[in-house]
């Protein structure tokens, strides 16, 4: 087998940093320098190859059992837990994928849909009138109130749940505080089990959840929501989920997504396209959602919710010219793939015209991962997107604070804009009046 392919020469830790604090200019400079693949050497992460062929993407998400999981945010592993859907290995994870299906596909995504208006119509109404705010906190509580009621059910308002709700937010503010991202660029992921503000706040989410879990058990199918659909669910062999099953799998569920992030940058791209935003608006307006799907898949592409997947070989396999053993960490690099020019025209610019009548090709538009382990809420996601842009842009105008964009800016799973996308809003009238004429950015 020949060496890994080229990459940085910097230290580990200075890698490390780099990939934590700029990683997506990190990922185009190499790419630059050293070509579609190429390696990063991070401390506390390991030797990632990284991979900005779609061929070589897709060798990867069709492989089947020759690839294997990576967990290749240190934060999944002590968030998620190792029994969650997204860090089994096969063919558990297909199992428990088989299980939890039905909750984020088809009729379930559109019996869901009338409630994701709901939450957004609750908290656009409690929106400040004509004074700046940030809006990707807002669409965090959106975001909550809806897997909240996915998970929990019509019970999820009840006022046993309340302290469930304040903890998650107490989870996801300590989760994105910058100085515990850069703590863990230092220490690694062990730093992040050790933590006293962690285990506080992960301990208390525990405790609310698997006090839910406790009482869907009593009552047996007394009550809605996907908690009471996995306490009820049974594999082949009749045996129901552990405990540790259940927790794993609704800490997942519940903790921040970057659902939340992705409608913050739909926005944040809009505002600075007002001729996009006019044409959502009037396609708003005659009913259509040719343009919104666009709007959405935009955004997915200019920016995905994680810049890489990373998946561990398990067979060796060939990919960019380089034979790689078992045990090497592959990461198709999703940010690189959807900016290059060779996948899409003018591919640093917000033209979701470019997605009217088209369906984004399967190894150059991956958002949510590839293959078997492609995101199991996919549908649900972009179906809370368009619903959350619909109830926002019919119901108020909105207008930045500032006309330049906003850089990405690390969060604990994401990534968001750095000033948080900054607006002020109005109510909307019928026929809005004054459009500003802000440059596209």
């Amino acid at each position: 087998m020949s060496a890994l392919p080229p990459g940085p020469r910097l230290p580990r830790a200075l890698q490390a940093w780099g990939w934590t604090q700029r990683p997506l200019p990190w990922l185009e400079k190499c790419q630059r320098r050293y070509g579609d693949t190429f390696t990063l050497r991070i401390r506390h992460y390991g030797d990632w190859v990284i991979l900005a062929d779609p061929d070589d993407v897709k060798k990867v998400f069709t492989a089947g059992r020759a690839v294997g999981v990576d967990t290749a945010n240190p934060l999944l592993g002590p968030l998620l837990g190792p029994r969650s859907v997204m860090l089994l290995e096969e063919p558990e994870h297909m199992t428990r994928r088989k299980l939890m299906l039905p909750s984020f596909h088809g009729q379930a995504v559109q019996a869901d849909s009338e409630m994701m208006a709901e939450m957004a119509r609750a908290e656009v109404s409690r929106w400040p009138v004509g004074e700046p705010f940030a809006l990707w906190p807002r669409m965090q509580d959106i975001t909550l109130d809806v897997v909240m009621r996915a998970v929990f059910g019509p019970a999820s308002t009840a006022p046993r749940l309340q302290p469930l709700r304040d903890r998650l937010r107490e989870l996801t503010t300590w989760m994105n505080e910058p100085r515990n991202l850069a703590m863990l660029a230092a220490f690694g992921p062990g730093w992040v089990t050790r933590s006293q503000g962690y285990r506080g706040a992960m301990g208390a989410v525990e405790a609310a959840v698997m006090d839910e879990v406790r009482r869907r058990k009593a009552e047996a199918g007394g009550e809605m929501g996907v908690v009471s659909m996995l306490v009820q669910a049974r594999y082949e062999d009749g045996s129901p989920l552990s405990d540790q099953d259940l927790r794993d799998e609704l800490v997942t569920l519940l903790s921040d997504g970057p659902t939340s992030s992705t409608l913050a940058w739909t926005f944040e791209r809009l505002l600075r396209n007002p001729d996009k935003l006019h044409k959502l608006q009037d396609d708003i307006v005659a009913g259509d959602g040719t343009y919104l799907d666009a709007v959405v898949k935009e955004t997915l592409r200019l920016r995905p919710p994680v810049p890489v997947v990373v998946r561990n070989l398990l067979e060796p396999m060939r990919l960019g010219g380089h034979d790689l053993p078992a045990g090497t960490t592959v990461a198709p690099c999703i940010h690189l793939i959807h900016r290059d020019e060779r996948n899409y025209t003018e591919a640093h610019r917000f033209l979701p015209e470019r997605f009217v009548g088209v369906q984004p090709g399967t190894y150059t538009w991956i958002p949510f991962g590839g293959g078997v382990r492609r995101c199991l809420a996919a549908s649900y996601a972009e179906m809370e997107m368009k619903r959350v842009l619909r109830i926002v842009l019919e119901t108020t105008e909105l207008r930045t604070v500032e006309t330049g964009g906003e850089r990405a800016r690390k969060s604990a799973i994401s990534f968001a804009p750095d000033q948080k996308g900054l607006v002020i809003a109005e109510p909307r009238e019928t026929e809005p009046a004054g459009r500003r004429a802000l440059a596209p950015v």
